[in-house]
Protein backbone atom coordinates (compact mmCIF):
# COMPACT_ATOMS: atom_id res chain seq x y z
CA UNK A 1 0.00 0.00 0.00
CA UNK A 2 0.86 3.55 -0.66
CA UNK A 3 2.76 5.74 2.14
CA UNK A 4 1.75 9.47 2.01
CA UNK A 5 2.81 12.45 4.20
CA UNK A 6 1.45 15.38 4.13
CA UNK A 7 3.94 17.94 5.58
CA UNK A 8 1.68 20.73 6.30
CA UNK A 9 -1.28 19.59 7.28
CA UNK A 10 -2.44 22.06 9.17
CA UNK A 11 -2.63 24.03 6.22
CA UNK A 12 -5.44 25.29 4.21
CA UNK A 13 -4.34 23.33 0.88
CA UNK A 14 -3.21 20.46 3.63
CA UNK A 15 -6.31 20.26 5.10
CA UNK A 16 -8.16 19.96 1.54
CA UNK A 17 -5.53 17.01 0.64
CA UNK A 18 -6.51 15.33 3.50
CA UNK A 19 -10.17 15.60 2.89
CA UNK A 20 -9.35 14.22 -0.39
CA UNK A 21 -7.53 11.28 1.13
CA UNK A 22 -9.06 10.57 3.84
CA UNK A 23 -11.04 8.08 2.92
CA UNK A 24 -9.53 6.49 0.45
CA UNK A 25 -8.55 2.42 1.08
CA UNK A 26 -5.48 2.17 -1.51
CA UNK A 27 -3.16 4.54 0.58
CA UNK A 28 -1.75 4.52 4.00
CA UNK A 29 -1.79 8.43 5.33
CA UNK A 30 0.96 8.66 7.67
CA UNK A 31 0.19 11.26 10.13
CA UNK A 32 1.73 13.35 13.11
CA UNK A 33 0.10 14.88 16.49
CA UNK A 34 -0.14 18.62 16.89
CA UNK A 35 2.16 18.64 19.35
CA UNK A 36 4.87 17.01 16.99
CA UNK A 37 3.57 18.24 13.33
CA UNK A 38 6.38 21.10 13.47
CA UNK A 39 9.40 19.24 15.10
CA UNK A 40 12.18 19.00 12.67
CA UNK A 41 12.96 15.16 13.80
CA UNK A 42 9.58 14.01 13.41
CA UNK A 43 9.24 15.91 10.40
CA UNK A 44 11.93 13.93 8.94
CA UNK A 45 11.00 10.73 10.00
CA UNK A 46 7.56 11.12 8.29
CA UNK A 47 9.56 12.02 5.02
CA UNK A 48 11.52 9.33 4.88
CA UNK A 49 9.19 6.83 5.80
CA UNK A 50 6.40 7.87 2.96
CA UNK A 51 6.38 6.50 -0.48
CA UNK A 52 4.58 10.22 -1.57
CA UNK A 53 4.86 13.16 -0.14
CA UNK A 54 2.70 16.39 -0.24
CA UNK A 55 4.63 19.87 1.05
CA UNK A 56 1.93 22.37 1.91
CA UNK A 57 4.53 24.77 3.18
CA UNK A 58 5.89 28.02 2.63
CA UNK A 59 8.73 28.64 0.35
CA UNK A 60 11.71 28.36 2.69
CA UNK A 61 9.54 25.38 4.50
CA UNK A 62 9.46 23.52 1.57
CA UNK A 63 12.90 23.78 0.49
CA UNK A 64 13.74 22.87 3.85
CA UNK A 65 11.72 20.28 3.63
CA UNK A 66 13.30 18.62 0.26
CA UNK A 67 16.75 18.74 2.34
CA UNK A 68 15.75 16.22 4.92
CA UNK A 69 14.53 13.92 2.47
CA UNK A 70 17.44 10.89 2.22
CA UNK A 71 15.82 8.54 -0.13
CA UNK A 72 16.30 8.79 -3.45
CA UNK A 73 12.86 7.06 -4.30
CA UNK A 74 10.41 9.63 -2.19
CA UNK A 75 8.55 11.40 -4.64
CA UNK A 76 7.18 14.77 -4.04
CA UNK A 77 4.70 16.97 -4.84
CA UNK A 78 5.64 20.53 -3.67
CA UNK A 79 2.45 22.89 -3.68
CA UNK A 80 4.49 25.63 -2.77
CA UNK A 81 6.17 28.27 -5.35
CA UNK A 82 9.69 27.55 -4.20
CA UNK A 83 10.42 24.90 -7.53
CA UNK A 84 7.61 25.79 -10.14
CA UNK A 85 10.38 27.40 -12.57
CA UNK A 86 13.14 24.62 -11.46
CA UNK A 87 14.24 22.77 -14.40
CA UNK A 88 14.85 20.04 -12.10
CA UNK A 89 11.23 19.71 -11.07
CA UNK A 90 8.48 18.61 -13.44
CA UNK A 91 5.36 21.11 -13.65
CA UNK A 92 2.33 19.10 -12.35
CA UNK A 93 -0.24 20.62 -15.32
CA UNK A 94 -1.05 17.33 -16.77
CA UNK A 95 -3.08 18.77 -19.49
CA UNK A 96 0.08 20.58 -21.39
CA UNK A 97 0.96 18.12 -24.42
CA UNK A 98 3.44 15.48 -23.18
CA UNK A 99 3.38 16.86 -19.44
CA UNK A 100 1.28 13.68 -18.20
CA UNK A 101 4.01 11.02 -18.99
CA UNK A 102 6.98 14.04 -17.31
CA UNK A 103 4.42 13.50 -14.12
CA UNK A 104 4.39 9.83 -14.42
CA UNK A 105 8.08 9.41 -13.93
CA UNK A 106 8.84 12.12 -11.83
CA UNK A 107 10.18 11.87 -8.39
CA UNK A 108 9.80 15.28 -7.85
CA UNK A 109 6.74 17.56 -9.03
CA UNK A 110 5.83 21.57 -8.73
CA UNK A 111 2.08 21.51 -8.39
CA UNK A 112 0.75 24.72 -10.24
CA UNK A 113 -0.41 28.28 -8.71
CA UNK A 114 -4.19 28.78 -8.59
CA UNK A 115 -3.80 31.10 -11.05
CA UNK A 116 -1.18 30.23 -13.33
CA UNK A 117 -3.22 27.09 -13.68
CA UNK A 118 -6.11 29.27 -14.87
CA UNK A 119 -3.88 31.54 -17.64
CA UNK A 120 -1.83 28.70 -18.75
CA UNK A 121 -4.57 26.53 -19.82
CA UNK A 122 -6.10 29.05 -22.00
CA UNK A 123 -3.02 30.88 -23.36
CA UNK A 124 -0.50 28.10 -23.93
CA UNK A 125 -3.20 26.19 -26.71
CA UNK A 126 -3.36 29.54 -28.52
CA UNK A 127 0.88 29.59 -28.72
CA UNK A 128 1.14 26.04 -29.68
CA UNK A 129 -1.47 26.37 -32.36
CA UNK A 130 -0.18 29.96 -34.15
CA UNK A 131 -2.84 32.17 -32.73
CA UNK A 132 -0.61 33.96 -30.68
CA UNK A 133 3.56 34.08 -30.06
CA UNK A 134 5.94 34.19 -27.28
CA UNK A 135 5.62 38.76 -27.92
CA UNK A 136 2.20 39.07 -27.77
CA UNK A 137 0.85 41.32 -26.17
CA UNK A 138 -1.50 39.78 -23.05
CA UNK A 139 -3.60 41.51 -20.58
CA UNK A 140 -4.97 39.37 -17.69
CA UNK A 141 -8.03 39.90 -14.84
CA UNK A 142 -8.89 37.52 -12.29
CA UNK A 143 -10.82 37.05 -9.50
CA UNK A 144 -10.59 34.59 -6.64
CA UNK A 145 -12.25 33.91 -3.45
CA UNK A 146 -10.38 34.93 -0.32
CA UNK A 147 -8.90 31.20 1.01
CA UNK A 148 -6.61 31.41 -1.77
CA UNK A 149 -4.83 33.84 1.01
CA UNK A 150 -4.35 31.47 3.70
CA UNK A 151 -5.05 31.51 6.96
CA UNK A 152 -4.66 35.41 8.19
CA UNK A 153 -6.71 36.03 4.96
CA UNK A 154 -9.39 33.88 5.68
CA UNK A 155 -9.68 35.25 9.12
CA UNK A 156 -10.15 38.54 7.88
CA UNK A 157 -12.54 37.87 6.05
CA UNK A 158 -14.48 35.70 8.54
CA UNK A 159 -14.30 38.25 11.06
CA UNK A 160 -17.24 39.30 12.15
CA UNK A 161 -16.18 42.72 12.98
CA UNK A 162 -14.01 43.35 9.71
CA UNK A 163 -13.73 46.40 7.65
CA UNK A 164 -16.68 46.94 5.47
CA UNK A 165 -14.39 47.28 2.46
CA UNK A 166 -13.92 43.26 2.62
CA UNK A 167 -17.35 43.10 1.43
CA UNK A 168 -16.46 44.53 -2.49
CA UNK A 169 -13.93 42.80 -5.08
CA UNK A 170 -10.51 44.50 -4.27
CA UNK A 171 -7.48 44.51 -6.45
CA UNK A 172 -4.18 43.44 -5.35
CA UNK A 173 -0.97 43.12 -6.91
CA UNK A 174 -0.63 46.94 -7.84
CA UNK A 175 3.07 46.60 -8.69
CA UNK A 176 1.92 43.97 -11.56
CA UNK A 177 4.77 41.47 -10.43
CA UNK A 178 2.37 38.27 -8.66
CA UNK A 179 4.52 35.88 -7.76
CA UNK A 180 2.52 33.40 -9.73
CA UNK A 181 3.95 35.45 -13.07
CA UNK A 182 7.25 33.55 -13.96
CA UNK A 183 5.03 30.44 -14.21
CA UNK A 184 2.34 31.76 -16.64
CA UNK A 185 5.37 33.20 -18.62
CA UNK A 186 6.91 29.46 -19.12
CA UNK A 187 4.41 27.54 -18.99
CA UNK A 188 2.68 29.71 -21.49
CA UNK A 189 5.68 29.78 -23.70
CA UNK A 190 6.17 33.81 -23.15
CA UNK A 191 8.51 36.16 -24.01
CA UNK A 192 6.96 38.96 -22.42
CA UNK A 193 5.17 39.59 -19.31
CA UNK A 194 1.67 39.83 -19.27
CA UNK A 195 -0.40 42.43 -17.84
CA UNK A 196 -1.49 40.74 -14.96
CA UNK A 197 -4.61 42.34 -12.60
CA UNK A 198 -5.47 39.62 -9.59
CA UNK A 199 -8.99 40.67 -7.65
CA UNK A 200 -10.20 39.27 -3.98
CA UNK A 201 -13.39 38.99 -3.64
CA UNK A 202 -16.09 38.30 -0.70
CA UNK A 203 -16.41 34.82 -1.37
CA UNK A 204 -14.65 31.48 -0.18
CA UNK A 205 -13.33 29.66 -2.82
CA UNK A 206 -13.95 29.94 -6.69
CA UNK A 207 -11.79 31.44 -9.69
CA UNK A 208 -12.34 33.04 -13.02
CA UNK A 209 -9.08 34.30 -15.02
CA UNK A 210 -9.55 35.75 -18.01
CA UNK A 211 -7.44 37.42 -21.17
CA UNK A 212 -8.97 39.56 -23.52
CA UNK A 213 -7.27 39.31 -26.69
CA UNK A 214 -8.24 41.77 -30.20
CA UNK A 215 -8.82 39.13 -33.26
CA UNK A 216 -6.72 41.57 -35.70
CA UNK A 217 -2.98 41.66 -33.09
CA UNK A 218 -3.72 37.89 -33.74
CA UNK A 219 -0.97 35.80 -35.86
CA UNK A 220 -3.74 34.15 -37.60
CA UNK A 221 -7.52 34.77 -38.16
CA UNK A 222 -9.36 33.97 -34.99
CA UNK A 223 -13.39 33.87 -33.95
CA UNK A 224 -15.35 32.97 -31.18
CA UNK A 225 -16.12 29.48 -33.30
CA UNK A 226 -12.52 28.73 -33.86
CA UNK A 227 -11.04 29.48 -30.43
CA UNK A 228 -13.99 27.32 -29.02
CA UNK A 229 -12.57 24.48 -31.55
CA UNK A 230 -9.37 24.70 -30.83
CA UNK A 231 -9.64 23.89 -27.28
CA UNK A 232 -12.32 21.47 -28.05
CA UNK A 233 -9.96 19.61 -29.46
CA UNK A 234 -6.68 20.07 -27.09
CA UNK A 235 -8.53 18.98 -24.00
CA UNK A 236 -10.64 16.36 -25.70
CA UNK A 237 -8.81 13.45 -23.81
CA UNK A 238 -8.65 15.47 -20.36
CA UNK A 239 -10.92 14.13 -17.62
CA UNK A 240 -10.55 17.47 -15.82
CA UNK A 241 -10.65 20.06 -18.59
CA UNK A 242 -14.01 21.33 -20.87
CA UNK A 243 -15.67 23.79 -22.85
CA UNK A 244 -18.16 25.37 -20.41
CA UNK A 245 -22.01 26.23 -21.34
CA UNK A 246 -22.43 29.64 -23.15
CA UNK A 247 -23.94 31.63 -19.61
CA UNK A 248 -27.32 32.04 -20.83
CA UNK A 249 -27.68 34.85 -18.99
CA UNK A 250 -24.65 37.25 -20.27
CA UNK A 251 -23.01 36.58 -17.07
CA UNK A 252 -19.80 34.39 -15.53
CA UNK A 253 -19.87 33.64 -12.57
CA UNK A 254 -16.89 33.12 -10.53
CA UNK A 255 -17.74 30.48 -7.37
CA UNK A 256 -20.01 27.89 -9.61
CA UNK A 257 -16.71 25.36 -9.02
CA UNK A 258 -16.98 25.60 -5.24
CA UNK A 259 -15.43 22.15 -3.94
CA UNK A 260 -14.99 20.27 -7.32
CA UNK A 261 -11.62 19.63 -8.89
CA UNK A 262 -12.25 20.39 -12.90
CA UNK A 263 -11.91 23.22 -14.86
CA UNK A 264 -14.38 24.83 -17.66
CA UNK A 265 -13.03 27.21 -20.22
CA UNK A 266 -15.30 29.77 -22.03
CA UNK A 267 -15.19 31.87 -25.05
CA UNK A 268 -17.01 34.95 -25.79
CA UNK A 269 -16.60 37.88 -27.36
CA UNK A 270 -17.57 39.58 -30.99
CA UNK A 271 -16.54 39.65 -34.78
CA UNK A 272 -13.55 41.51 -33.41
CA UNK A 273 -12.29 40.97 -29.52
CA UNK A 274 -12.16 37.84 -27.73
CA UNK A 275 -12.26 37.32 -24.08
CA UNK A 276 -11.47 33.63 -22.90
CA UNK A 277 -11.56 32.40 -19.63
CA UNK A 278 -11.18 29.56 -17.16
CA UNK A 279 -13.40 28.73 -13.97
CA UNK A 280 -11.94 26.57 -11.42
CA UNK A 281 -11.73 26.40 -7.38
CA UNK A 282 -9.03 27.93 -6.53
CA UNK A 283 -8.39 24.88 -4.22
CA UNK A 284 -9.78 22.64 -6.17
CA UNK A 285 -7.73 22.06 -9.73
CA UNK A 286 -5.75 25.09 -8.38
CA UNK A 287 -4.54 23.32 -5.51
CA UNK A 288 -5.28 20.59 -3.55
CA UNK A 289 -7.16 19.16 -6.32
CA UNK A 290 -4.45 19.09 -8.65
CA UNK A 291 -1.98 17.32 -6.05
CA UNK A 292 -4.36 14.15 -5.70
CA UNK A 293 -4.44 14.43 -9.32
CA UNK A 294 -0.85 14.43 -9.65
CA UNK A 295 -0.36 11.64 -6.96
CA UNK A 296 -2.80 9.58 -9.28
CA UNK A 297 -0.75 10.24 -12.04
CA UNK A 298 2.52 8.84 -10.00
CA UNK A 299 0.26 5.81 -8.95
CA UNK A 300 -0.78 4.92 -12.05
CA UNK A 301 -4.18 5.44 -11.08
CA UNK A 302 -7.26 6.83 -12.90
CA UNK A 303 -6.36 10.33 -11.98
CA UNK A 304 -9.66 11.56 -11.02
CA UNK A 305 -9.51 9.23 -8.21
CA UNK A 306 -11.06 10.28 -5.07
CA UNK A 307 -12.17 13.59 -7.02
CA UNK A 308 -15.29 15.63 -7.40
CA UNK A 309 -15.16 16.09 -11.19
Amino acid sequence: MTKVFIDGSAGTTGLQIYDRLSHRKDIELITLSDEVRKDLRARKDALNSCDIAFLCLPDDAAREAVSLVERSDVKLIDASTAHRVSEEWVYGLPEIKGQREKIAGATRIANPGCYATGFVTIVRPLVEAGFLNGDSFIACHALSGYTGGGKKTIAQYENPERDQELESPRHYGLTLSHKHIPEMMKYSMLKRKPLFSPIICDFPQGMVVSIMVDSDLMEKPASVEIVKELYGDYYSGSPVISLGKDPENGFLGSNNLSGRDNLEIFVNGNESQLIISSRLDNLGKGASGAAVQNMNILMNLEETTGLNV
